[in-house]
């Protein structure tokens, strides 16, 4: 018997010790005020594709020796580009692309997309529809989809070419290129995402605040968030319709509407992982909404300004260069 009760002791002890340590772990990761804390520097990049590649059909999860072989296979792509001799660059239909896939604006040690798929190994970022590709354009998203604009003023440059938000900044934050952090800050009152490619803020009130009227037009969109649960959702409109995003976001070729409707939602699954997923609502565009899931890393590394545009004069070359196609034209 007593056997039996030290046993008991012993167990009910142990339950007590790992209950008081989840406790602890939890109150660890709560601010003071008792919300979760999501707070810190948080990295996106991943090499993990926006759109499932379309030979997997229906695999939504890659096996770890399929993820192990796509991060070798990362590491000896950017060995093999670093090593190569110096060509010289030519004009193409893509600066962004050449045909062996390489980048044709930057030598490749200038771009950071990490050397890691996303922890849950899945096959894509967009998680819904579930074969893990964008919905199908309406009637209008297709022929903004098809439409060639010409570069006649500045205003036909999407808001990355000209510097007004960063090209992996959103909303929603979208993983490419380079400096892929985001910082994120917060009050009992307000969240402050600050994005590391051209500091794009966005500073959202938490609980009932009024929004601005409709036809106060933003361009990251008048953000509002409150909690659900423990996951921190932040609900978007008033974008500038139609406002060029970057060809990196998956809405840059076709743009928006002023009915885009933006849900963020950002939940602290442990210690170093940040889960970043966001829906995307915008009817005269899009068949049917869809939702991508964009895991985050803690990291432990200072955030420095962006600087864009200082002695770049990508805006007037790129216009120069279409004057000087239209004149070649009309010989």
């Amino acid at each position: 018997m007593r056997r039996g009760w030290r046993w008991f002791g012993a167990a009910t002890a142990t339950m007590l010790a790992m209950a008081s340590s989840a406790a602890a772990q939890r109150d660890s990761l709560n601010t003071a005020w008792g919300h979760p804390d999501l707070q810190g520097v948080w990295d996106f990049r991943t090499i993990t594709p926006f759109e499932r590649p379309e030979e997997l059909g229906d695999q939504a999860f890659l096996t770890a020796e399929e993820v192990a072989s796509l991060e070798v296979d990362v590491v000896d792509r950017n060995r093999r580009l670093l090593d190569r001799a110096a060509e010289r660059v030519s004009a193409g239909g893509n600066v962004d692309r050449r045909a062996d896939g390489t980048p044709g604006f930057y030598n490749n040690f200038w771009l950071d997309t990490g050397l890691r798929t996303v922890g849950t190994r899945r096959t894509s970022l967009v998680i819904d529809p579930l074969n893990g590709r964008l919905p199908a354009l309406t009637p209008v998203g297709q022929d903004r989809a098809d439409r060639q604009y010409p570069f006649d003023s500045y205003s036909d440059l999407d808001a990355g070419d000209r510097c007004i938000l960063g090209l992996n900044a959103g909303p929603p934050i979208v993983p490419a290129a380079y400096n892929q952090n985001l910082l994120l800050l917060q009050t009992p009152d307000e969240v402050v995402l600050l994005t590391e490619m051209v500091h794009t803020v966005r500073v959202v009130p938490l609980g009932e605040h009024p929004r601005v009227d409709e036809r106060i037009l933003q361009w990251s969109g008048d953000a509002r968030g409150y909690w659900d649960g423990d996951t921190l959702v932040v609900e978007t409109r008033n974008f500038v319709d139609d406002r060029r995003w970057t060809t990196s976001n998956p809405i840059g070729a076709v743009g928006n509407t002023r009915d885009l409707r933006l849900v963020e939602r950002f939940t602290r699954i442990d210690a170093e992982t940040l889960e970043y997923e966001f829906t995307v609502h915008d009817p005269e565009i899009w068949t049917a909404s869809w939702t991508a899931s964009v895991p985050m890393r803690r990291s432990d590394e200072p955030l420095f300004e962006y600087a864009c545009h200082e002695g770049n004069y990508s805006v007037p070359n790129i216009l120069a260069g279409e004057r000087a196609l239209e004149a070649a034209a009309t010989r």
